[in-house]
């Protein structure tokens, strides 16, 4: 699974690597984005690459309750196409979630561990999103992070990995309308390609967000 990551990229620097829309939005650095958090997604709206603001944790639209979310902020890749929870949104609404790392906890000792990539410090997860309305005409965005098998590099951490998107597979995620096509840029980043490194137990209380964390120990 994915229940944390970082994102400290300032705005401009989102912008110039998606081709944004948008413009004058403040992004504040977060070391250690936790579930439930408000995120950063970019969509693709008539042609147009537009940032979000978005609730981590997919809320479906059919729900009933807005706590389900809490157990959605992950989307396994291989039942996508098949669950209710994520179907439609894997067929209509899908984002991606910028981000410079993430965190993974190695099972037998619970020593956490930062992920990133050898050649891009800013890259994108694979998402899905949702636009939720109470009975009460409360509306909340939510999304979920996309996840696969790990490569071979990172099998000894866990048994999960999100899915990283290559650079020129990202307008494709966002605009192709092939689930097919799509469920084919559902796999892991080449081992080649990323890095880790035990950091800090520190990274454990979400309360806990500086750039400290996210340094080798």
């Amino acid at each position: 699974m994915c229940g944390r990551f970082a994102l400290y990229s300032s705005f401009q620097a989102i912008k110039d690597y998606a081709d944004l829309l948008n413009d004058n939005n403040e992004i504040e650095a977060n070391y250690n984005v936790a579930p439930g958090q408000e995120i950063p997604i970019l969509i693709n709206n008539n042609q147009q690459n537009v940032l979000r603001l978005c609730k981590w944790g997919l809320i479906p639209f059919w729900a009933k309750d807005e706590n389900i979310g809490n157990k959605l902020i992950n989307t396994r890749s291989e039942t996508i196409a098949e669950k209710p929870s994520f179907k439609y949104a894997f067929q209509r609404r899908r984002c991606l979630i910028p981000a410079n790392g993430f965190y993974e906890w190695k099972k037998e000792n619970k020593q956490p561990y930062y992920i990133t990539l050898q050649n891009r410090e800013l890259f994108s997860f694979a998402g899905i999103w949702e636009i939720w309305k109470s009975p009460a005409g409360k509306q909340i965005y939510s999304c979920s992070i996309i996840t696969t098998s790990p490569n071979e590099k990172l099998r000894n951490i866990h048994h999960r990995m999100p899915v990283i998107l290559q650079k020129e597979q990202e307008k494709t995620w966002l605009i192709e309308n092939n689930t097919n096509v799509l469920q084919k840029l559902l796999i892991s980043y080449p081992k080649e390609e990323t890095l880790f490194h035990p950091v800090s137990l520190e990274v454990n209380s979400a309360k806990n967000n500086y750039p400290e964390l996210i340094k080798a120990i």
